[in-house]
């Protein structure tokens, strides 16, 4: 069965016109193929631009409609809805764009009228190939993954869940705050980094909208937007974590081999073991 298309072409007060020979692209679109009807009004989306699209949907029976005017991003939903007033499925509509694409970036006037020609053309052969859609509503989960927990994870995380979303957290190291923790002082203020950063550290692990996947890493991402399916992979710890204190006893009394051997840090020009003691560097140490 042959399509029966109507196409519409707005004016658009001056905005179209006085680039566009409007009467003439309605012409021309009234020869295309399966074209039955070609009008133009100086406002289409107004209520009796619209109320001309609902009319001929019913009277003619339109199979499809093509308005050529504005941008998609601000009537195609008005078109759409017209559409779906006079009984036509709304995703059974096209939209040509002939004022931010032709009209507003064309000075000729013949070269502007050409332009929109083409574009109605093809918004006339697309919108033969669309096939109806059923708006369907389904369940989603609105919780949110961040993933990466230095700076910019921790912001985030915090900024959501103060917004009152669930935050799943995951960071792959042991401990939150990545290369923020290794500064210490942020440019261009010169405040102290952890300064900055600690209150926010704890703040992420005592919010209640925010669970916490540290040492772990995403496994698998699966579904589609809001029904997410994500698989994270827990590292071994070795520990139990509701008894753990981070006091590091369980590393001195560890009888398993070390690489290295002792835990030192650097205090001037020596090496202080964590497990007792000063020992002097092998090493000459730079002057601080």
């Amino acid at each position: 069965m042959a399509e029966k298309t109507g196409v519409y072409v707005c004016h658009c007060g001056t905005n179209i016109s006085q680039t566009v020979d409007v009467v003439e692209v309605v012409r021309f679109a009234g020869g295309l193929e399966d074209v039955i009807a070609a009008r133009d009004n100086k406002y289409m989306c107004s209520d009796p631009g619209q109320e001309m699209i609902k009319k001929d949907i019913r009277d003619l029976g339109l199979t499809r409609v093509v308005v050529a005017s504005c941008s998609p991003l601000m009537h195609e939903p008005t078109f759409r809805r017209a559409c779906a007033d006079a009984g036509l499925n709304q995703f059974l509509f096209q939209m040509a764009n002939i004022r931010e694409q032709c009209s507003w970036v064309t000075v000729d006037r013949k070269e502007a009228t050409q332009k929109a020609k083409r574009l109605v053309a093809a918004a006339v052969r697309r919108v033969l190939l669309q096939e109806p859609l059923d708006v369907r509503e389904v369940p989603v989960n609105p919780d949110i993954l961040v993933v990466g927990a230095g700076i910019a994870g921790i912001e985030a995380a915090l900024r959501i869940g103060s917004a009152g979303r669930k935050v799943h957290l995951v960071e792959r190291e042991p401990t939150i705050g990545g290369q923020m923790t290794k500064f210490d002082k942020t440019f261009p203020t010169l405040d102290c980094a952890a300064c900055i950063l600690t209150p926010k550290m704890v703040a992420v692990r005592q919010h209640e909208s925010i669970q916490l996947y540290t040492y772990a890493e995403i496994e698998s991402v699966s579904g589609y937007v809001g029904n997410f399916k994500v698989k994270i992979r827990k590292k071994p710890r070795f520990v139990d974590l509701e008894k753990c204190t981070g006091c590091g006893v369980c590393w001195e009394k560890c009888l398993g081999m070390r690489v290295p051997s002792k835990r030192v840090i650097r205090k001037g020009r020596l090496l202080v073991n964590r497990t007792g003691g000063e020992q002097p560097s092998d090493r000459p140490q730079p002057d601080r």
